[in-house]
């Protein structure tokens, strides 16, 4: 019987890994851009214009505010559209992706904001331009504040993905609503919450480790 659990386990894990995997990546590809052009787009900031940095910060705050299941529901037909169906693991990224990439933009957009003033305006003086500003100055300055933030993102997604795992998304949720609450299995609800929490605990302690390496680097 566990030989059929521990097969169930290890194919869930796998697509979790994807979903995870494939919606951080297009979340931060989209994310971090998004981060910095509210960051440079705010009051006082190297690009500053406000009513551009109102509209985004209104469709960031209302993204992040709709519940995951909820904004599952919403995208549908967007889900549909772009993946071909609703259901399945790939179906699955599409959500996830929008959700996690207002979050990641949040993210960046307060790891440049902690950069120090002076640093910057330093940069300007010696005649760089807003683009080398923020890729040599704010940007690099960020970047281990940067990378912490990204792993709290990661870990969110796996929340999401075991959320997503309820509508038919498959992965770990998948596996502990069907084999483990429908069907009385409270073995399999324990061992795959066991394996979420590990997975957690995991990509925390490489984001943290990641974090201070780059620290490190930035005082050396």
């Amino acid at each position: 019987m566990w030989d059929q659990v521990s097969a169930l386990l290890f194919k869930a894990l796998g697509e979790t890994l994807f979903m995870v995997g494939a919606s951080s990546a297009i979340a931060f590809a989209s994310g971090v851009p998004l981060g910095v052009i509210l960051h440079v787009t705010s009051r006082g900031g190297l690009l500053e214009r406000r009513v551009l940095n109102g509209l985004l910060s209104a469709v960031v705050n209302a993204a992040r505010s709709t519940p995951f299941i909820i904004l599952m529901v919403l995208l549908i037909p967007v889900t549909r559209l772009i993946a071909g169906t609703s259901i399945g693991t790939g179906a699955a990224i599409v959500p996830l992706s929008i959700a996690a990439a207002p979050f990641v933009g949040r993210v960046v957009e307060g790891a440049l904001r902690e950069v120090d003033r002076g640093v910057v305006e330093a940069a300007q003086a010696m005649g760089a331009t807003s683009w080398q500003v923020i890729r040599k100055v704010l940007l690099p300055e960020a970047f281990p504040a940067i990378l912490s933030g990204l792993t709290l993102s990661v870990v969110s997604l796996i929340g999401f993905s075991a959320m997503a795992g309820a509508v038919g998304g498959g992965g770990l949720g998948d596996l502990a609503i069907r084999y483990g609450y429908q069907r009385f299995r409270l073995d399999v609800m324990f061992a795959t919450v066991a394996v979420l929490i590990l997975l957690v605990q995991l990509c925390q302690a490489g984001g943290d480790l990641l974090a201070r390496l780059a620290r490190k680097d930035g005082k050396s």
